[in-house]
């Protein structure tokens, strides 16, 4: 039996496991759904795309909000599957496949640019799903401005996940990346990746506030939050410009804008450490 199939099977037997007891434990600790969503509708799951998308009976196809789980090739040319992919895929499988599943939402966008369902789900025993694989340590917290409902939640289950080491937290692909070594990050460019570092400066102009986390902004890694996403950080009691000498932690998508930067445009993305 080769080392892959054991650890699928290893994950099966954790996920059946979990979903069974979530249901025998005290409510107040079960990963049971934010006050902040209802569910919307029920739907059976006939079939698992990858660890964060799938598809019910009606055909519709559900994408579920709020994290990411590691990513498989699904087609496209040159893609080489993330570590941990088909094990997230298997671990979704056991707590959705054949099951009713309630389509839960907050206030936020209920369709993504490919017009599929965003949804948080919940089984008929009150299991969180995105909580149930973040707690496994086979998702990460993948938020949007237009879709903020239960983040908070699943940033808290997310950190005791990597705290344990559990799931992708153990693999270097998945590993937190230190803002001062922008050597690092610049061959991670178009990537998701957590960041964490001490903020050296802020700067607020007219059209955005930058965040320096080096002495050269030319080089160095930085943040840009855009004038009209200040609110929403302001809303949250975050002073951004009292963030200089502050340890932080941020996640996106990395790009190149004079060195690495992050394009930040709501508080979600950024954790005050200190």
């Amino acid at each position: 039996m080769t080392r892959r199939l054991l650890t699928l099977l290893f994950v099966v037997a954790l996920a059946q496991a979990s979903s069974m007891k979530s249901a025998a434990q005290n409510p107040e600790d079960e990963l049971t759904l934010p006050s902040d969503l209802s569910v919307a509708e029920w739907g059976r799951v006939i079939e698992v795309i990858d660890g964060d998308t799938l598809v019910l009976a009606t055909g519709k196809q559900v994408r579920l909000v709020g994290i990411q789980a590691p990513k498989l090739p699904l087609g496209r040319g040159g893609f080489t599957a993330w570590p941990l992919a088909p094990e997230a895929k298997v671990a979704l499988e056991v707590l959705t496949l054949g099951r009713e599943v309630g389509l839960a939402e907050g206030d936020g966008a209920t369709r993504d640019r490919h017009d599929r369902r965003l949804a948080h789900l919940v089984t008929r025993e009150g299991l969180w799903i995105q909580g149930r694989l973040l707690e496994m340590g086979l998702a990460r917290v993948y938020s949007f401005s237009d879709n903020r409902a239960g983040v908070a939640q699943m940033l808290s289950i997310e950190r005791a996940a990597r705290a344990s080491g559990r799931g992708i937290w153990s693999h270097p692909f998945y590993g937190l990346r230190k803002a001062n070594d922008h050597d690092a990050l610049w061959p991670l460019i178009d990537s998701f990746q957590i960041i964490a570092g001490r903020v050296a400066a802020v700067h607020e102009a007219k059209s955005a506030t930058y965040i320096n986390f080096g002495e050269d902004w030319r080089s160095d890694f930085s943040l840009r939050i855009a004038s009209a996403d200040r609110r929403a950080f302001r809303d949250a009691g975050i002073d951004l410009t009292a963030l200089a000498g502050k340890l932080v932690r941020v996640r996106g998508w990395l790009s190149a804008y004079n060195g690495p930067s992050l394009k930040v445009d709501h508080p979600e993305q950024l954790e005050i450490l200190d």
